[in-house]
């Protein structure tokens, strides 16, 4: 196989496989039910007047299935990490007892699991067109080749395609797994 040719296929993988990387990212922040650190991802906290990272100024925990606990580094910020939650309109309803912010996660409703699943699947697309889209960068930088036979042009289009085809159904896979988590009551 040409070294051009394999380069072109490792990058391709690359850029597949950080496809991939960001659908699991996108899936952790999807909550299922279950209490998870990961569902305050999005929450920014005015921290002396710049936007912060929530988890850059407290401690998240999940000290049960249901709960959420925010125990912030500076006892001042425990009222600006409650209007940050609030306002980041993930419909909880933190309550504050001086040392903590404490969040009980609600059981999603049938509606609620529906939404979820939805937003799974288009996320799962992102990803499919993420893969689809180094698939066509590669078959690209292989007809621009200069010293491939149109044979090693046309096999190494194969390996790409089945590199697609794999991807792709490992997307599937992570989203039949990502709507069953949701579902499961």
């Amino acid at each position: 196989m040409n070294e051009e040719i394999k380069f072109i296929l490792d990058a391709t993988k690359e850029s597949m496989d950080a496809a991939i990387t960001h659908l699991e990212k996108e899936f952790v922040k999807i909550r299922a039910g279950k209490a998870n650190p990961a569902m305050l991802s999005s929450v920014m906290v005015d921290y002396y007047g710049s936007q912060t990272p929530l988890s850059q100024v407290a401690n998240i925990n999940t000290p049960d299935g249901r709960t959420l606990s925010v125990q912030p580094w500076e006892k001042n910020m425990l009222q600006e990490i409650e209007t940050a939650i609030m306002h980041a309109n993930l419909g909880f309803n933190p309550m504050n007892n001086g040392d903590f912010v404490i969040i009980n996660v609600p059981p999603l409703t049938e509606e609620r699991r529906i939404q979820l699943a939805k937003q799974a699947k288009a996320e799962a697309e992102h990803a499919k067109v993420g893969a689809r889209n180094a698939r066509q960068e590669a078959n690209k930088e292989i007809k621009d080749l200069d010293d491939a036979s149109e044979d090693m042009k046309k096999n190494a289009e194969m390996d790409v395609q089945d590199l697609t085809d794999k991807y792709s159904k490992k997307i599937d896979d992570f989203l039949a797994a990502k709507e069953a988590e949701i579902m499961k009551v």
